[in-house]
């Protein structure tokens, strides 16, 4: 099969920890042409067809730092390969959005392209959560300072976010005493300009924000644990949290067992939740990670079940 992946620049992955490598590596391993491209090589005029305008086709090396060579450079049609991969990494920004339009129309020329962009769209990170009520825990979405009070009067202890964050950007904890709860209400919300999500605090949060994927609608056994370290409240990796593998518990799965088969009914292949104690904080599909951290404290390989289900998909 030729698979071409939308992603970021090859030179900027971090190959020991990177799950598009990770991909790429176990497709190529079965013989699978792997061609890469960033989201604004692509193209669209009139008449033709959505275009990775120089779209490069690679070949890995084995080498930690010059892993890839280029084997051929091309003008290629989306509708011409088997698969089309979106991996670019968040923010999810208007260009961002922007470009799942163009993969829109590509699926309208023939192309297959996973994760479904018709459903990027409709699953923003954080706001995703809302539809199951049943997982999450005490949860606001406004752009009302006098809401946000009102929910910090009644929880005391509370987790405030902009809905465009990553890895931990922007994350804010105000305890019982409020202190500086007005001046982050200003940070977030920019005078109720823009909306922020407002979450009671989980404690469990000492025991790790875990990341556990759904490939396939069939979840990983194994989950990743990122623990906050030296006093953060944080526990993503990019934040400096402790990555650890553990299986995954009877909450884990039943959560994700209910939630896997619909969100791969909606063209989701992979998706990543965010679960704290035994809550889910973020159902992520744009650029789902932490493949390789898993399968090198586990054993468990987690880009050959993915590959195996993209194949799958594909038959």
């Amino acid at each position: 099969m030729k698979l071409l992946f939308v992603a970021d620049p090859l030179v900027s992955f971090k190959t020991y920890k990177d799950s598009t490598f990770a991909m790429m590596r176990e497709a190529a391993k079965r013989g699978h042409r792997i061609l890469a491209c960033e989201p604004q090589q692509l193209v669209w005029l009139r008449g033709g067809r959505v275009t990775a305008r120089g779209a490069v086709e690679i070949a890995l090396t084995g080498d930690a730092t010059d892993w890839f060579t280029v084997t051929a450079t091309a003008d290629v049609a989306l509708a011409d390969v088997d698969a089309v991969l979106m991996r670019k990494d968040p923010p999810f920004d208007p260009e961002f959005f922007y470009t799942t339009h163009l993969l829109s129309q590509a699926q309208r020329e023939g192309a297959r392209v996973l994760n479904n962009p018709s459903a990027l769209r409709e699953h923003p990170e954080k706001l995703a959560i809302l539809e199951f009520p049943q997982f999450i825990s005490p949860t606001l979405v406004t752009r009302s300072a006098a809401e946000i009070r009102a929910f910090h009067a009644e929880h005391r202890d509370i987790i405030l976010k902009p809905l465009d964050g990553m890895g931990g950007m922007g994350i804010f904890r105000v305890k019982d005493d409020g202190l500086n709860l007005g001046a982050i209400i200003e940070t977030l919300n920019k005078d109720g300009a823009q909306t922020v999500m407002v979450q009671r605090f989980i404690p469990a949060i000492a025991e790790g924000d875990k990341r556990i994927l759904i490939i396939g609608g069939k979840p990983v056994p194994h989950c990743l644990a990122r623990i906050p370290q030296g006093g953060e409240v944080r526990g993503n990796l990019a934040a400096g949290g402790k990555g650890v593998a553990r299986p995954l518990t009877a909450r884990d799965r039943e959560i994700a067992e209910y939630l896997g088969p619909i969100l791969a009914a909606r063209g989701l292949l992979l998706v990543g939740l965010d679960v704290i104690g035994e809550n889910v904080t973020e159902i992520n599909v744009t650029s789902p990670t932490c493949f390789q951290e898993i399968t090198d404290q586990t054993g468990f390989d987690v880009a050959q079940m993915y590959i195996d289900a993209l194949e799958e998909s594909l038959a």
